[in-house]
Parts: C-alpha cells; structure tokens; sequence
C-alpha cells in the first residue's frame, strides 16, 4: 500500500493540485492531511473543499484551530493575524465547524498522524532538534509517526539514541521508531520554494519525500488581489 502523506497546505491551491497532480501518477492508494489547511494565502475555501471531498483522515493543524475559533487573534505576529482574520471572513459557519471538530491525533493502519508533535499536541510545540524529538517520542507508541508544522522536511530515528538523519529517501529498520516530517505543500520554509510532501510505502518499508514545482507567481498574484500581506507572496519564491 502506498499513502501520499500531505499537509501544511495554507491555502495554496496551485500547491495543493501539483501535489495532488504528482500523487496521481506515483500509483497511490491513499492520501493522509496532516493538517493547516488554511491560513497565509488566498485559496481557503477550494482547498478546504478538496480535502473533504477526497474523504481522507486529516488532522487538525494550528491555524485550522484558530480559522474555526472566535477568540483573539493578537498573540500573532500581524502577518499571521491578518491572513486568518481575512480566513475566518472567507469560510462559512458550516467549513469552521468541520475544521473544529477535527482531532489533533490519528493512528492509521499502524502509524501516527499529528500535526505538531505528540508532546501535548494542543500546544503546537515545534520539532526542530533532537531534544524537541527525544519529547515526542516518550508519547509514540507506533513505530512511525508523521506530522508537519515547522513546514521543513526533517526524520528523526530513535534506536539505541535520537538522531536526525539526512535524507530524502529512507528504508525504515525495523527495530527503530521514526519521527518524519513530511514538509509544507503551501509555504516551505526550508529554502526550497517548491511543494513538499512525502511517500510512504508500507510494504516495502520506505518513505520518500517528494517535491513539486507548482505556479508560484499565480498564487502570488491572488494573494495580493485578496489584499493580503505582500510578505506573504514574497516569501513563497524564496521558500522562506
């Protein structure tokens, strides 16, 4: 069984369809959300709507939490406030009830699923060291565990010690655990401004992080149409 493993999506609608386009031609059998849908660009609600129709376990990300909610925004930083505040105005009653009823943690098949870290997963705590991975995997009870949200691809393996290791490709040891972050479909953060998602194929034991250049200046455009953050369109071509 081979499962496309997606998130971090942010409302990027060119990301999310060559990533979906990319999916479609690796002989997929399922498709996973690792949550934030939504927030920074201009594409909620078409993005929110193709996963749902696709049916697939999704979990909840940060700024699907805080498009659905009605609390303050000004903990922020202004970029970020603005985007999901122009997000809530943008999706209706019934898509914030659905984003909000979302669990922050899924096990499918034999694997994990979170957004953040299972170390308090409503806390959004980052993973971006072994220290952060060595916390997480005091909750991991499957040998696998896949999230998002620092939108940089990065695994972690846990054997006699945690280590990150530096790969794209990777064929699991059976006797260790792995933390693997898939990256960002709608804002990579890791330099590389093209599309991030990864592959894992249960049977032969081996995840691949795949990536996918998408229409950057298209989506730029819609996000300043939409009157939002120029930073926001900026940071896309630089993958930052």
């Amino acid at each position: 069984m081979r499962i496309a493993l997606l998130g971090d999506i942010h409302a990027n609608l060119e990301a999310l369809e060559a990533v979906l386009a990319d999916a479609g031609q690796q002989a997929i059998d399922q498709i996973i959300c690792t949550g934030d849908i939504v927030g920074y660009n201009a594409d909620p609600v078409a993005c929110l709507e193709k996963i749902r129709e696709m049916g697939c376990p999704t979990v909840k990300g940060n700024h699907d939490e805080e498009a659905a909610g009605n609390q303050s925004l000004e903990r922020m930083n202004p970029i970020a406030m603005a985007a999901l505040q122009w997000t809530r105005e943008q999706l209706s009653d019934e898509q914030r009830q659905w984003l909000s009823r979302l669990r922050m943690v899924r096990q499918v098949h034999d694997f994990t699923v979170v957004h953040s870290s299972l170390d308090q997963p409503e806390r959004w705590n980052y993973v971006t060291n072994r220290f952060d991975a060595m916390a997480h995997f005091t909750h991991q009870f499957t040998s696998v565990c896949f999230h998002g949200h620092t939108h940089t691809p990065r695994i972690y393996q846990k054997l006699d010690k945690v280590i990150e290791l530096q790969c794209q490709h990777l064929v699991l040891e059976p006797q260790a655990k792995y933390l693997i972050n898939i990256g960002s479909v709608g804002q990579p953060r890791d330099g590389d401004w093209r599309a991030s998602y990864a592959i894992y194929d249960r049977e032969k034991a081996e995840v691949a992080i795949r990536r996918v250049e998408y229409d950057v200046s298209k989506a730029q455009r819609k996000i300043i149409a939409a009157d939002l953050p120029e930073a926001l369109a900026t940071r896309l071509e630089y993958g930052r």
